[in-house]
């Protein structure tokens, strides 16, 4: 199956790269450039640099600009699906949603209309399981931003590992930070790792 993967450059979207190219064919990248750092759909750190990630994973990107505005902001990411449709031919598009039941809905019901299936591989994996297994597969991941009590500037471009992954344990314990970032506690870029040729 030809699958398109929305894609962010963050930890989970590059989750989701990872498992179509294990699963089925990754065939291309969709990335959303919003204008607004705070839209309800799509991460906005570092998204610009995309198409120069796209050529160091050899894969062509649709990459399309939006406003952001709240829901009007999925026309254009039900523009830039059927963008992919129309130049590589995907049957399936893949996101690295893992707990927001906001973008994941949003994106079934697109690419249902579109007529292709939606994956989401790591719907409500358990987060432990789930970064332990990003440490243990070589994913490089940087933090790029942070936003959560317990997690200053001094997180800022450290790179999860063992070691930050046991500290970060211990900030779950104390102040409930998800393990995963998924409330926005962390955003992340990966720069290296096994989706790279």
């Amino acid at each position: 199956m030809k699958v398109g993967v929305l894609f962010s450059g963050g930890k989970d979207s590059a989750m989701a790269l990872y498992w179509a190219q294990q699963k089925h064919t990754a065939t291309c990248l969709i990335t959303l450039d919003s204008e607004n750092k705070d839209s309800y759909m799509f991460h906005t750190d570092k998204v610009e640099g995309m198409p120069k990630l796209a050529k160091k994973l050899r894969l062509p990107i649709v990459f399309y600009k939006t406003k952001g505005e709240k829901e009007k902001e999925l026309a254009d990411l039900k523009e830039a699906i059927k963008q992919a449709k129309e130049l590589y031919h995907i049957d399936a598009v893949a996101s690295g949603a893992i707990a927001s039941s906001y973008q994941k809905t949003r994106v079934d019901k697109i690419c249902k209309e579109l007529g292709l299936k939606s994956f989401a591989p790591y719907w409500h994996v358990d987060p432990k399981e789930y970064m332990q297994e990003m440490i243990n597969l070589g994913f490089k991941i940087q933090i790029v931003r942070v936003a959560a009590e317990g997690l200053d500037e001094t997180w800022l471009n450290k790179y999860i590992n063992q070691k930050f992954f046991d500290k970060l344990l211990i900030l779950n314990k104390k102040y409930h930070v998800h393990l995963a970032g998924e409330g926005g506690e962390y955003e992340s870029l990966v720069v290296d790792g096994p989706i790279f040729n």
